[in-house]
């Protein structure tokens, strides 16, 4: 079961997070705690001269383009009463960890891989965008759902890992405006030490207003690593997967009635990238099989078919957290837990105001 926190409105930010933290204070505790790569390799590098400078970095310049989210996350860990830094490394880690030093890096289970895979199609029958939440094992039970009210009388509805800014997963707001996101695995040299944070980015994205802002906004930051967002927008009917890298590139695909499968790599910007092979596998997977249904999809994000590369994770070391279906039709998010073949539904969260 995952929990939904109402919060706000709060008219500074601080404050927001400061009542995120606390009520969440045990879980995120326990996350900070569980954490292998955050014990054994960014703490331990962080107190390194070599990374002051990328650590300020990172900070001064996420603090100035997006200040209240700066104070929304120093506000979690004050009301969490986790170190500030704990949490800043956890909400920088893919920004930080290509520049952890060899000696430094140990070999924990599941933390290379790239996780999450996606199914998206706008046709005349349905319009949707379903998203397998997948992660390491050990972030079971270190998530929660965030509907807050913002001063300006707008909201959003974020999925959020414990201690983290909403949302490196999924989320919408009241304009009707959706995303989900697919990490990709640029490789070392496609790598910009110091630039926008991809957390900082996909917090900005909740307070978009249609889809042209939310593509500004994914386009516009100088980021450090690069990541895969779909874009959607229930009043529009339209959906977006938009490819980012580092020094501002960016590619943009229209989804339509061809099935659009994404995992965990790039498959039009041209980047330099890390294969992987559970990305690769699903991939090849999906383009088996047939996506003319709602149910269709759903059977396709709980596919298991391919052992070693699964499309719905049971772990050991990768798990489905959850599935979301973002319905443009009905103007709904449906989350579901255990396997969506199961239509097991633990929550339909209404998009529109109206609802």
């Amino acid at each position: 079961m995952v929990e939904l926190f109402d919060v706000g409105p709060c008219e500074e930010a601080y404050d927001m997070g400061l009542l995120i933290g606390r009520r969440f204070s045990g879980m995120i505790r326990s996350r900070v705690a569980a954490d292998l790569v955050l014990r054994n390799q960014l703490r331990p590098f962080a107190r390194t001269t070599e990374a002051k400078p990328l650590v300020e970095a990172l900070c001064d310049a996420n603090k100035k383009r997006f200040p209240r989210y700066w104070d929304e996350l120093l506000g979690t860990a004050e009301g969490s009463g986790v170190p500030a830094l704990d949490l800043i490394l956890v909400n920088f880690r893919k920004e930080v960890l290509p520049f952890v030093p060899d000696e430094l890096v140990t070999n924990i289970p599941g933390e290379a891989a790239e996780d999450c895979s996606d199914i998206l199609v706008v046709d005349d029958s349905m319009a949707i965008a379903v998203h397998n939440e997948d992660a390491n094992v050990a972030l079971v039970g270190h998530t929660y759902l965030v509907r807050a009210k913002l001063p300006d009388g707008e909201s959003f509805t974020a999925y959020t890992y414990a201690g983290e800014l909403p949302s490196c997963a999924f989320g919408f707001n009241s304009h009707g405006m959706a995303f989900t996101l697919n990490a990709v695995p640029p490789s070392t040299e496609e790598i910009v030490a110091g630039g926008v944070g991809r957390n900082f980015i996909s917090r900005d994205l909740l307070e978009a207003t249609d889809l042209q802002d939310a593509l500004n906004r994914v386009q516009s930051s100088d980021v450090s690593v690069g990541h895969s967002y779909n874009l959607i927008d229930t009043r529009s009917r339209k959906i977006l997967n938009v490819e980012t890298a580092s020094r501002n590139r960016c590619s943009v695909r229209n989804i339509g009635v061809t099935p659009f499968f994404h995992a965990n790599m790039y498959l039009h910007l041209q980047v330099q990238q890390v294969p992987n092979e559970s990305s690769i596998g699903r991939q090849r997977r999906a383009a088996l099989l047939s996506v003319e249904s709602r149910e269709e999809a759903l059977r396709l994000l709980g596919d298991c078919e391919d052992e070693q590369n699964p499309i719905y994770m049971t772990g050991p070391t990768l798990y489905t957290l959850c599935t979301a279906l973002v319905d443009l039709d009905e103007q709904t998010l449906t989350i579901f837990q255990a396997n969506p073949r199961g239509r097991e539904v633990l929550l339909v969260l209404p998009m529109s105001k109206s609802k």
